[in-house]
């Protein structure tokens, strides 16, 4: 047989027990002998206890076993293991007043119990002198042990139950040999077993030279609940027949234990036992205490003891009470779960003896071991925040635990791990054991682990969550309970985004250099959502990566705010705010406003049409942008947007104005907002188209017939473009609402420079230099070459590449084109890339291919072409 706690298997917890020598110790502590086991050695293994007796056989205990042959196996502080075993338990050796016994204890690492180390434990203990009748109330069962020489039952008991005598001569009768039986008195009946039936039922019956002895576990279907004082008690009432020589002889063998009689208030334990209980007196007349004695652990206390450990110890008349505070010395807490709440309970293993003499048995002594334990007490669980900052660790310290709490594991973000698998989420746990035997666990975590969750507070200050469920089992019961840690920690350590803002003739531009806090900020216009599905509805310029965020808005746009109108310009603003991604809430903005020239706004053409283009200014926020009206109100906007109306009219038109000087005509018109019911305006923009009245164009006119062609010196016009395409195929130029372009590093530009005007097959364009500048000034500095004389700059690390021009559709006149490819690593500042706007610059050379020319001025080595005489022209 095997005697497994709790489950199958105990399992000892750490914990600590002063005073020990080798894995166990034994102690005599009266009719009970102790052995003890070290808590240190027996650290973490599993744990099986046998019996061996003396001839040698190791009889397994379980649980009924144990409190069948006197045994009792318990947790004392905080897990240390208690084997405790009866004078008169089944295998023990009794030899005049000294009882052996020998237990056999089994340990291993793994609940099969594979490879368990062997311990023996043989221990010897005097006990005596007896007394006529011992009662002993062990944890596990209650024991009655009488003198065979005592008197026999009372004559008027006999007289009153006479067939118990009839229920046990047959039995004597059969055999020699000493045998015996016992009857249970119950209110209904009686009910008498043979020794086999009583074992079978769970009892233990022993029998020595000089005593007979009843042992009953606490789970017997005899036992009774009898109420004596207000307490109430597991009780039998039995009779004992044994046979000795020629005689049967019957004995009473009652016995009572107290089931109650606990009682606390103002944080005091009181425990109150009747003196002298009903049924343990039947046939007594006269009484006299003879020792009243109490302790702790089996061990008694003196009055000054007692006093010291402010434990009060009461005999009145009729009861003994004992009162000790709650928290005293002696006890113990250990941790319990309630509701699934942390707290604890407070447990004393207390012990009365209580001797007296009456009139029937003489001396009857009588041992109560009672472990009293309190009612359950939240306890709160302190979790500290030692996080350092200048380290980046989060440093969260969890506890006060008592000795019987085992971290077992954590979840982290839904996932449970194991304590030793923790380390591979980023998390370091040890354990700090204190002089008292609590602990506290630490839990280590990087600031930058994936499960510490970031998030953005104010100015400088993040903050960084730690959000893990700690997990625990309680030592030996097995009852779980978990705690949540939740500490924050808020370093200075943010860094925001931050932004440069500029404008070309026609574009706001804002670029946006990411921080270390806006990985999911949104941004917004107008509380519009910029996406790039958005940007391009819009035509707007949008490009986002890891480390920038760059928008360009054209200055006549529905997402522009127009401030104010002066004759330098109307100044134009753009504002884009980043918003949390999950919460929407505004985190930062930036703008960027600059001052557009009028002409933006009105065209006039040479053939009498004007275009003007009304903006709604910011201060009048009710405009209907398609209310404007001329000073004709018949005439109206042809475009409208929310902010802008464009109107397209003749000069002689729409109530226009017409004034001369000697010089020039000026057409001169209004754009007017009027309020219903009202001629008064609150919008009024007034605008101007100068044209000039003469002009002299000389014309010469000859009779005679025109000679052949010829190129000759003279002055007349070129019409030249340079343009940027998006790939090396030259087929899509980036368009003007794209500019600026932005381009990265590596990133290539692919340059055409095209001869428009005149569409001459006898002219050829060749390239002369060709540089950038960070200005629009094609004389400011700095200045990066890009090709030098028609050749690529030797001193770059990317070489210019240059590209065939072919004949297409596009393409009539291939010798008007030239084609070139420059890398961005072109332009260096030092040995730094330089990110402002450059502007590029060509100058060129058109030459005629019909005549050869002795100057220098056309041919070129790198840019291969004929020696022609040309025109030189920069642009």
């Amino acid at each position: 047989m095997e005697l497994r706690l709790v489950e199958s298997v105990s399992k000892l917890a750490s914990g600590t027990r002063a005073g020990e020598q080798g894995p166990m110790s034994s102690e005599c502590l009266g009719n009970l002998l102790r052995i003890t086991l070290s808590a240190e050695y027996f650290e973490d293994k599993y744990l099986s206890f046998s019996v061996v007796d003396q001839s040698g056989i190791a009889w397994e205990l379980d649980e009924v076993m144990a409190s069948q042959c006197g045994y009792t196996v318990t947790y004392s502080n905080w897990s240390s293991i208690e084997f405790r075993a009866s004078a008169l338990s089944c295998h023990s050796h009794l030899e005049k007043d000294v009882f052996t016994v020998t237990i056999q204890i089994k340990a291993s690492h793994t609940p099969d119990m594979k490879n368990a180390a062997t311990h023996l434990k043989s221990a010897s203990c005097h006990y005596g002198p007896w007394s006529p009748r011992e009662l002993v109330c062990e944890r596990n069962y209650m024991e009655v042990s009488v003198r065979k020489e005592i008197p026999q039952t009372l004559k008027e008991f006999i007289q009153d139950e006479p067939e118990d005598w009839t229920l046990a001569f047959p039995e004597a009768k059969a055999r020699e040999a000493s045998i015996w039986q016992i009857v249970f008195h119950q209110p209904e009946e009686k009910k008498a077993f043979l020794v086999s039936d009583a074992w079978s039922a769970g009892y233990g019956l022993n029998t020595t030279d000089t005593r007979v002895l009843l042992r009953i576990p606490y789970t017997a279907e005899q036992i009774q609940l009898v109420e004596d004082q207000g307490i109430t008690f597991s009780a039998v009432r039995s009779s004992t027949f044994y046979k000795q020589r020629w005689m049967i002889l019957m004995v009473d063998t009652a016995v009572a234990c107290p089931v109650d009689g606990v009682d606390y208030a103002n944080k005091t334990i009181i425990w109150t036992v009747p003196k002298y209980i009903q049924l343990l007196s039947a046939g007594a007349t006269s009484f006299k205490d003879v020792l009243v004695e109490a302790g702790v652990d089996l061990q008694k206390l003196s009055a000054k003891e007692m006093a010291s450990r402010k434990y009060v110890l009461s005999n009145d008349l009729n009861a003994i009470t004992l009162k000790i505070p709650i928290g005293a010395e002696g006890g113990y807490y250990k941790t319990s779960v309630s509701s699934r709440q942390h707290g604890a309970k407070y447990t004393i293993n207390l012990f009365l003896e209580h001797q007296w003499e009456d009139n029937k048995w003489g001396l009857t002594k009588h041992t109560i071991i009672k472990e009293i334990e309190t009612p359950f007490e939240q306890v709160e669980l302190a979790i500290t925040n030692n996080s350092n900052l200048s380290v980046r660790l989060m440093n969260v310290t969890v506890g006060m635990f008592l000795p019987d709490v085992e971290l077992v594991n954590l979840t982290i973000e839904a996932v449970t791990v194991a304590v030793p698998e923790a380390v591979q989420h980023g998390y370091l746990i040890y354990e700090i054991r204190y002089a008292n035997g609590s602990k506290a666990y630490v839990i280590q975590v990087p600031f930058d682990a994936p499960s510490i969750k970031k998030e953005y507070l104010r100015a400088d200050m993040r903050a960084y969550t730690l959000n893990v469920t700690l997990a625990f089992i309680i030592h030996p019961t097995g009852e779980t309970f978990a705690v949540p840690v939740i500490t924050v920690s808020t370093p200075k350590d943010a860094v925001l985004p931050r932004a440069r803002g500029y404008c070309d003739g026609r574009n706001l531009h804002l670029i946006i250099t990411r921080g270390n806090v806006d990985q999911n900020w949104l941004p917004f216009i107008s509380d519009w959502h910029l996406t790039p599905e958005a940007a391009q509805k819009y035509n707007y310029g949008l490009r986002d990566n890891a480390s920038h965020l760059a928008v360009s808005v054209p200055f006549l746009s529905s997402h522009v705010n127009y401030e104010d109108f002066h004759t330098s310009g109307i100044k134009a603003s753009l504002h884009l705010t980043l918003k949390d991604g999950i919460t929407f809430t505004n985190r930062t903005d930036f703008s960027v406003s600059c001052r557009f020239s009028p002409s933006e706004l009105i065209k006039c053409l040479p053939n009498g049409t004007v275009v003007i283009t009304a903006v709604k200014w910011v201060g009048i926020s009710d405009l209907d942008t398609s209310l404007l009206v001329l000073r004709d109100r018949e005439c109206k906007p042809s475009l409208v947007t929310e902010k802008t109306a464009t109107f397209k009219f003749n000069v002689n038109t729409c109530g226009t104005n017409r004034k001369f000087n000697s010089t020039t005509m000026i057409y001169e018109n209004e754009v007017l907002y009027f309020k219903p019911g009202n001629d008064t305006p609150v919008y009024q923009l007034r605008f101007v188209c100068s044209y000039a009245i003469k002009q002299t164009v000389d014309v010469r006119y000859e009779s005679k017939k025109n000679p052949p062609p010829s190129i000759k010196p003279g002055f007349g016009s070129l019409a030249l473009s340079l343009k940027i395409f998006k790939e090396e195929s030259y087929s899509d130029p980036y368009q003007e609402l794209e500019y600026p372009v932005v381009k990265y590093l590596r990133e290539a530009l692919y340059f055409e420079v095209e001869l428009l005007q005149p569409k001459d097959a006898r002219l050829e364009l060749n390239l002369n230099d060709c540089w950038a500048t960070n200005s629009q000034s094609q004389d400011s500095l700095p200045q990066w070459p890009i090709l030098i004389n028609g050749c690529a700059n030797s001193e770059d690390s990317y070489r210019t590449v240059f590209h065939d021009v072919n004949y297409s559709s596009r393409v009539k006149f291939p010798q008007h084109l030239k084609r070139f490819e420059v890398r961005i690593f072109t332009f260096v500042q030092g040995t730094t890339l330089f990110q402002e706007q450059l502007y590029f610059h060509c100058s060129v050379e058109i030459c005629s291919t019909m005549q050869q020319h002795s100057g220098t001025l056309c041919p070129r080595r790198c840019n291969p072409g004929k020696h022609r005489l040309g025109e030189y022209t920069d642009f």
